[in-house]
């Protein structure tokens, strides 16, 4: 079967989003973008959606989508992992819409989903509480919602916030109004993922999903997962590349230090381990079950960690520095590792 990310589509897709990636998020503008206001930059955002369309990969044509799916999305995210560029991808255009789309409410789809596919609406989801678990930490009642939810991608500033919480009927997804709430961003390991942690006291809030949200809960949590793994696998495999090019400058003893046998050892394991995690990937993709999805979040997470703990010790003292950019790998490397629970927490493992 042929990988849905090797696909001729899938790799135009991937040719023009790196072609735009090379021109404008290099590590300069990677940087100044991370300490921004908004945390990205807005206009490599709208070009994106307005040029490539990449927020609407995973949304359906009848909600102003492109129709495509899951693994075109994940070409998107590999590419955004490999330089790093901060983005609203993952949490508006994938989890954020996912949910939406599972809740089988169409007028909901209708008036929220054509903004997000456009790239023009920023939606957040709050879930989890502070242990990272996908138990929903808020809880939902006559008087509305209540609780604490954080790790909300992009939740202090999205236009659309939506949240799963807790009922005496069942677990349902819900709109909330952004007046009704306190968003206060938190700082984290990764200074490229923007976190917010979400308050609720007797919010009102407009439930959406119709007849139970809860039996959809694993498919989007292991669609989150996936699509984390995506990204994993593109920043693993740029650590690499970076690591291999510098190997391949840096003399020592009047010969490159990539041309000693210890050395090319080291790359060669981390190669492997690429190469693994992008199969493990394929796998989650095609088969879509609770033990492939489990075993991509590992496999890739570790790959993640791997290169990037290798890209720091090969790269030697410059390494350590501020100015190069290894360390915004082994922060996303461990951050990504951690964003929706360690494993076993997915696929329907957590309470």
């Amino acid at each position: 079967m042929t990988d849905p990310m090797e696909t001729e589509e899938a790799r135009a897709l991937r040719d023009a989003v790196r072609a735009l990636l090379t021109r404008r998020s290099g590590s300069e503008a990677v940087r100044a973008a991370m300490a921004s206001p908004l945390g990205y930059d807005d206009k490599l955002w709208s070009t994106l959606c307005e040029q490539i369309g990449v927020a609407a990969l995973a949304i359906p044509e009848r909600y102003g989508g492109a129709g495509a799916g899951l693994a075109e999305a994940c070409v998107v995210l590999a590419e955004l992992g490999r330089t790093l560029t901060p983005a609203p991808m993952l949490g508006s255009a994938v989890l954020a819409a996912q949910a939406l789309l599972l809740t089988g409410n169409d007028a909901a789809c209708r008036e929220l989903l054509p903004g997000i596919a456009a790239g023009t609406t920023l939606a957040a989801l709050a879930w989890s509480g502070e242990d990272g678990r996908w138990t929903p930490a808020l809880r939902a009642s006559d008087a509305g919602l209540d609780g604490r939810a954080c790790y909300v991608l992009d939740g202090d500033l999205a236009d659309v916030l939506l949240a799963v919480a807790r009922a005496d009927d069942g677990t349902g997804l819900y709109a909330v109004p952004l007046d009704g709430v306190r968003r206060s961003r938190v700082t984290g390991l990764d200074p490229g993922r923007r976190l917010a942690v979400v308050e609720c006291a007797s919010t009102p809030a407009r439930r959406l999903d119709v007849g139970g949200f809860g039996s959809s809960l694993r498919q989007l949590r292991d669609t989150a997962t996936v699509a984390v793994a995506a990204e994993q696998v593109g920043a693993a495999a740029r650590a690499l590349e970076l690591t291999v090019e510098y190997t391949k400058q840096r003399r020592q003893f009047g010969r490159p230090i990539g041309s000693f046998q210890a050395l090319k050892h080291r790359m060669a394991d981390v190669h492997v381990h690429v190469e693994a995690a992008r199969s493990a990937l394929y796998a989650a993709l095609v088969n879509g079950d609770a033990e492939a999805v489990e075993t991509a979040k590992v496999v890739c997470g570790e790959a993640f960690a791997h290169a990037a703990a290798e890209m720091i010790q090969l790269h030697g003292g410059i390494a350590i520095t501020w100015e190069h950019d290894a360390h915004l790998y082994f922060k996303r490397a461990h951050g990504t590792a951690l964003l929706f629970g360690p494993p076993g927490l997915v696929s329907g493992k957590a309470g």
